[in-house]
């Protein structure tokens, strides 16, 4: 069955500062036991605030390194997802799930790719 990579893009600039609320907590907890149960979520997590964060740029035939935050990002992966589903229209779903989780005056926008198998 494949598997699917979901990036949740925020920008962070305009996420609410003192982070998800209570409820929202609740509601994604309630569907990520369903989609454990169900055997589809293989890992996720949200990510600490790009000002946390290192980038690694190979160029030239060396590597330079740049602390956070990355000030020329306004979006930026604040989370993902592994999945397990049996086709593309099913991660799809989903990641609908996910997103309407939220409160309407988040912005948030999840990339699902597949991932290749080795």
């Amino acid at each position: 069955m494949p598997r699917y990579l979901t990036m949740i893009r925020i920008d962070e600039r305009t996420a609410p500062a003192e982070g998800p609320s209570p409820e929202l907590m609740e509601r994604m907890g309630v569907l990520l036991e369903e989609m454990t149960k169900a055997g589809v979520m293989l890992d996720n997590a949200g990510l600490t605030p790009t000002a946390d964060g290192t980038r690694a740029t190979w160029s030239g035939g060396k590597v330079s390194w740049t602390d956070g935050p990355f000030t020329e990002s306004k979006e930026v992966v604040g989370g993902y997802s592994i999945i397990q589903a049996k086709d593309k229209a099913e991660a799809l779903e989903w990641t609908k799930r996910f997103l309407q989780t939220h409160e309407d005056y988040w912005t948030i926008t999840a990339e699902v790719r597949e991932i290749l198998a080795p």
